[in-house]
């Protein structure tokens, strides 16, 4: 299912959106899903979120497909993070301390207050100022923004904005303080401010003092560079295994996102360090060169051979190359690797059934359902499950994953009817019979709303 995205954080969207040039030629904005990206991100988050007093298991942090420069929060401590922040941060650090500006916001309470805040709004108010926003985005000119906006604007939605303002502030404040905390430096989080302030120079964007929802970059900048006069973390290394990685997540974003030509620029043949031909590996694949891209993904595994990630990119070369049964083997050693990965579990699970050997069945269903034991909402899990329990005839199960996969498609009405079957089918107090009892319960609650 979707996730709701509050409207406080739709309005920073938009905000800094309407000032930011696009990385890629071909944005295609939406969620990406990536093991060793997801896995960086919760090495760089985790202290943070520890520092400030939220559970890292509970906070959710997302990847956004968008070029652009920005990361925000939603309802049910959710982080979001752009892609185009990931590939524009020089190093960790920067990651590091806008994560601990989204922090902020979560552990005081903001969208809450916020949503009171709107509550008190005029909604027309509101509605104009976000067809200003849209407008500037979709115009590039700031100029049709500010007009639109200037036409709707009245002191309820000033004072919105300002409210906005003061937590935005806040939650600086307390991204300093958790960086402090883990003894980092708070340098990073002054490097990105400077680069949202350089964006705004150089799109010509101006800065309204009451219709902004962030406070002014130089404001910020000042703020930050006064706390580093002070602390005493101000000059701390960074852990260079972090440091690495970011390498790493930029290299394969690039190769991933940008054309080849963009690629090799970025990282010229010359260039022999591992994330270099790393985003020159992934570049050649996406040019459908697997001539080039394939030995050089085996030079790289020859180099790191315990490295999941490079044994997943070589697989998925052969697959989406046509050449499934080949894509098994480095996919099986992907998953001994790093065993405890739904998505890398999903991967081999989807290649086994897509070989159409009868003889992987059974390890497909092993590492799918292993993949949903450990991430329940996968969607495409659940589907390659009714695949495999409908070719193994097991009529119980299938009516299960066929339920579990239309309630997170959102048919509420099919899953009823679905978990109703699997109950009527599956063993009385089995995991799965409950399971099913689980979904027909929340069907119907979700119907007699």
């Amino acid at each position: 299912m979707r996730p709701f995205i509050c409207l406080t954080g739709l309005i920073a969207v938009l905000a800094i959106a309407a000032s930011s040039p696009s990385l890629g030629q071909d944005r295609n904005v939406g969620i990406v899903r990536d093991a060793e990206i997801e896995n960086i991100i919760r090495d760089y988050a985790t202290p943070i979120f520890n520092a400030a007093g939220l559970d890292s298991d509970t906070v959710e942090v997302h990847l956004v497909n968008d070029s652009r420069l920005n990361a925000f929060v939603t309802g049910g401590q959710r982080v979001f993070i752009n892609t185009g922040l990931l590939v524009r941060a020089k190093g960790p650090e920067e990651v590091i301390g806008v994560i601990a500006h989204e922090a902020g916001h979560i552990s005081g309470g903001h969208l809450a207050r916020f949503q009171e805040e709107l509550r008190n709004a005029e909604a027309k108010s509101i509605i104009s100022a976000l067809a200003g926003l849209a407008a500037g985005i979709a115009t590039g000119d700031s100029r049709v923004a500010g007009a639109i906006i200037g036409k709707g604007t009245d002191a309820n939605l000033a004072n919105l904005f300002k409210y906005s303002r003061v937590q935005e502030s806040a939650a600086d404040a307390a991204a300093l303080k958790y960086l402090d905390a883990t003894g980092m430096s708070s340098r990073g989080l002054l490097d990105f401010f400077k680069l949202l302030q350089r964006e705004i120079r150089i799109t010509g964007g101006r800065e309204h003092p009451y219709l902004s929802t962030h406070p002014l970059a130089n404001d910020r900048i000042a703020v930050v560079s006064n706390h580093l006069a002070l602390s005493r973390f101000a000059n701390a290394p960074t852990a260079k295994n972090l440091v690495q990685k970011h390498s790493y997540i930029r290299a394969k974003l690039i190769g991933f996102t940008e054309p080849l030509e963009t690629t090799l620029r970025t990282y010229p043949i010359e260039q022999k360090d591992i994330p270099a031909r790393y985003a020159r590996a992934i570049a050649y694949y996406r040019s459908a060169n697997l001539e080039i891209a394939l030995p050089q993904v085996d030079q790289l595994i020859a180099d790191q051979p315990d490295n999941p990630y490079f044994y997943e990119l070589k697989g998925q070369m052969l697959i989406e190359g046509g050449r499934i049964s080949e894509s098994l083997v480095p996919y099986e050693r992907m998953v001994e690797l790093a065993p405890r990965e739904p998505l890398l579990r999903l991967a081999l699970g989807k290649a086994q059934v897509e070989s159409r050997q009868s003889e992987m069945l059974l390890p497909a269903l092993d590492n799918l359902q292993a993949a949903v034991r450990m991430e329940p909402d996968m969607r495409e899990a659940w589907r390659l499950l009714t695949v495999i329990n409908g070719r193994l005839g097991n009529k119980g199960e299938l009516a299960l994953a066929q339920a579990e996969y239309r309630f997170l498609s959102g048919d509420v009405k099919a899953a009823q009817a679905l978990a109703e079957r699997a109950i009527n089918i599956l063993p009385t107090g089995a995991p799965s019979w409950l399971r099913a009892k689980d979904i027909l319960s929340e069907t119907k609650r979700q119907r007699n709303k």
